[in-house]
Order: C-alpha cells, then sequence, then structure tokens
C-alpha cells in the first residue's frame, strides 16, 4: 500500500507552519511584509486605495528600526497617517536630511504582544495539525474503498492503516514539537 499521498500532506502541512512561524518569529512588526501590507488612501478626496509597499520601500535597519523609502514626497503624508491609524502602535518620523525617508523605532515586545504572537503561533500549530488529519483521512477513506471494493486483501489493509497511524502521529508530534520551540524562542525574545 502507498502511504505517498500521506507523506505528502504531511510535508505540506509542516513546511507551511515553518512558514508562518517563521514570520511570527520575527516579531510581526519587524517583519516587513506586515508594514508592506498596509492600505494606504492616497488623498480625502480620492478614492484610491494602494498598499503601503506599492508607494515605498520598507527597509529594516537593524532588529529594532525600519525606514520607509517613499516614492513621491506627496505619499509621505498618506503613508505616515496609514502608519499611525494602524493597531502597530508606530510612530514614523521624517528624516531631517531626506524628505523622502520615513524612520520608525520599533519598540521592544511587550508581555501582551508575546502572548498575541503565541497565540498565533498556536492556531498555526491547530492549523497544520488539523491538516494532517485530513489527509489521513483521505487515505484512510481510500484504504476502505479498496477493501470494500476487495482490491486490497485485509490483512495488507490492516496493516497500511497501523503505517498510516504510526506516520499521522509522527507528523502531527512533529508539528506540536515545531510549535513548542518556537513558543519557547518567542516567550524568550
Amino acid at each position: 500500500m502507498e502511504l505517498s499521498e500521506l507523506h505528502d500532506g504531511i510535508a505540506t502541512a509542516l513546511s507551511r507552519l515553518k512558514d508562518e512561524l517563521a514570520q511570527l518569529r520575527m516579531g510581526g512588526l519587524s517583519n516587513t511584509q506586515t508594514i508592506e501590507s498596509l492600505r494606504v488612501q492616497l488623498g480625502k478626496e480620492s478614492k484610491e486605495i494602494l498598499k503601503l509597499g506599492d508607494l515605498a520601500q520598507v527597509i529594516p535597519k537593524g532588529k529594532r528600526m525600519l525606514t520607509i523609502l517613499a516614492g513621491e514626497e506627496d505619499h509621505i503624508k498618506p503613508i505616515t497617517s496609514a502608519i499611525l491609524s494602524s493597531d502597530m502602535s508606530l510612530t514614523p518620523q521624517q528624516d531631517p536630511h531626506n524628505p523622502l525617508q520615513l524612520n520608525i523605532t520599533i519598540p521592544p515586545p511587550t508581555k501582551e504582544s508575546r502572548d498575541r504572537i503565541t497565540q498565533s503561533a498556536k492556531v498555526a500549530m491547530e492549523k497544520a495539525v488539523n491538516a494532517i488529519r485530513d489527509s489521513r483521512s483521505l487515505v484512510h477513506k481510500r484504504l476502505q474503498d479498496m477493501q470494500k471494493k476487495k482490491i486490497a486483501r485485509p490483512d495488507d489493509v490492516r496493516k497500511a492503516r497501523d503505517q498510516m497511524d504510526k506516520v499521522t502521529e509522527k507528523g502531527q508530534k512533529e508539528a506540536k514539537a515545531l510549535f513548542e520551540t518556537s513558543k519557547n524562542a518567542l516567550q524568550s525574545a
């Protein structure tokens, strides 16, 4: 019995979990994608709303500093407004030497922000465990169909189920271990 479908599903779920945990571990705020995805309204009369990443470059400068380089001086005020109105608690400062540059100091993580990130990591882990369970479910249904249609012998199906359960359990343990490692890293940050 071939369990490659289950292995692929587990590998995909774990890969997705690793990516999500890596983004969370970056602190969320120091992750430029979070800021680049902010919506910026270019003017009060203008209905045009663009992502900040389309109007400016977001450049990390060390662990606690970001620089935003706007393409045009007209975009500085709307970008500043978008950052201030977001729920990120950031205050951009215009650079005295470059009118197209905003500097943002990222505050150190608070207990609340660590807890929020840890909760997001837990949700990501649960999503991965559910994806692994769904992969197992698909393979289990296929095995049942094979047994009903008498394509496979009952002993072979039983062996495949045992193997499937071991692989699934291993995948779920790995997802939980990734979460625990990430949780410890987040709490000590």
